[in-house]
């Protein structure tokens, strides 16, 4: 995909990209095996192993979890009332959208808790060994220590467009809006009302500013990490898109994520509307 090229001149030092469709297809620039932090694009992968202890009847999501009144539900879509990286409650459950890694690692906690496996190492067996990520690794708090790389990346995103390690049902909650109406600020991008987020991921909705295209649906979610990493799923699209970065997320990222994004959809869907002729 010639939009992937556009990386080439973002000013970071080391970059790489994937696309991904819904057919399956994938496209990739720069070092697809280069191993980068992944900041908070590490809260989709560890949502994810909690919605297989879901699935699996380890963990249920209205079960209660983290600070009074508060369920494994709203750790995942931040709005347990937790601090951002505190255990200190700031609102009531449910009353505020407040971003918390801190209720990440109660997350990772309350798993191992439950299964009395090491979150880590459930992560590892949950989503990182089935979807072949061999490179990926949880090095640190569940908010924001992961590692991996876009090729592994690539095989999340597939699996997040048809979902094997969880139930169509599970995936489509996890999906949408959790807790709606509610308002937070989204960080990078100030005050949103609403701030729309599902189970470990954020939804776009109609956000604006945004750090996604003009041309993702609202109905796109994903994660960006202050490392200078992305990772969105476009259901309308049939499209995911990731870049990693060695570069910390700032004015340059709001600058060169948007139109990177308008590009990949606009050059997914004329390739899709080939296709279909």
């Amino acid at each position: 995909m010639r939009s992937l090229e556009q990386i080439r001149e973002w000013p970071v030092r080391h970059a790489a990209a994937a696309v991904v469709t819904a057919d399956g297809g994938t496209a990739s620039e720069g070092d697809v095996d280069r191993v980068f932090p992944l900041a908070s694009v590490t809260k989709p992968l560890v949502a994810y192993a909690v919605l297989v202890a879901v699935e699996e009847g380890a963990v249920e999501l209205d079960q209660p979890a983290g600070p009074p009144g508060a369920t494994v539900r709203h750790l995942l879509a931040h709005a347990s009332g937790l601090a951002f990286d505190t255990t200190d409650v700031q609102a009531a459950p449910g009353a505020r959208r407040i971003y918390s890694s801190a209720g990440f690692e109660v997350l990772a906690g309350f798993v191992t808790e439950q299964t009395g496996i090491a979150f880590e190492e459930y992560l590892r067996d949950a989503v990182f060994r089935p979807l072949g990520m061999t490179a990926s690794v949880l090095a640190g708090p569940a908010g924001h220590a992961g590692r991996s790389t876009a090729a592994d990346l690539a095989r999340f995103a597939a699996e997040l467009l048809a979902p094997q390690l969880i139930s169509a049902q599970t995936h489509s909650e996890a999906t949408s809006v959790q807790f709606p109406g509610l308002d937070g600020v989204l960080p990078g991008y100030g005050s949103q009302r609403p701030n729309a987020w599902g189970l470990g991921v954020e939804i776009r909705d109609e956000k604006t500013p945004h750090w996604t295209g003009g041309t993702n649906s609202p109905r796109t979610y994903g994660h960006f990490g202050q490392s200078g990493t992305f990772l969105w799923v476009d259901p309308d699209a049939g499209t995911a898109c990731l870049a990693l970065s060695d570069e910390n997320f700032g004015d340059w990222a709001r600058a060169a994520w948007p139109p990177f994004s308008d590009a990949v959809i606009a050059e997914a869907t004329t390739a899709r509307n080939t296709i279909a002729k």
